[in-house]
């Protein structure tokens, strides 16, 4: 893992900020990406949002790069020029986390048995 992205581990002031914050920050995604009393798939872009943000907050917008085409395989943002996937989850279970996006069962499976992955990732749970 990045050594500078560690460091969102080891403030303790930034802990107690996303402590406080973030559940209430989830819930208003989970509410945007809602329809019908129903969450959309769109609500980890939205969580994503999130984290970049507090990304921005800690590091500073010039060291948080956004600008990564949709079509980039795993990378959300760069931290300091070094790749980051951002995935989020909430409850208690981890079946949440997408592998890959596509409803073809056998290219799900190639991909989970050749996956390595090419950049640190920073894994949200919500509980």
């Amino acid at each position: 893992m990045s050594s500078r992205l560690i460091e969102i581990f080891e403030d303790e002031n930034f802990i107690e900020k996303i402590k406080r914050r973030l559940l209430y920050l989830f819930q208003l995604a989970e509410l945007e990406s809602s329809r019908v009393g129903k969450t959309g798939m769109e609500v980890g872009s939205v969580r994503e949002k999130v984290i970049v943000s507090l990304l921005i907050y800690k590091f500073g917008e010039a060291n948080v790069a956004t600008e990564i085409p949709i079509t980039e395989p795993e990378v959300d943002v760069k931290l300091f020029g070094e790749p980051v996937s951002i995935n989020t989850i909430t409850g208690r279970s981890f079946g949440g986390v997408k592998l890959i996006w596509t409803v073809d069962v056998q290219k799900t499976r190639e991909f989970r048995e050749n996956y390595y992955p090419d950049c640190d990732m920073l894994l949200v749970q919500i509980n």
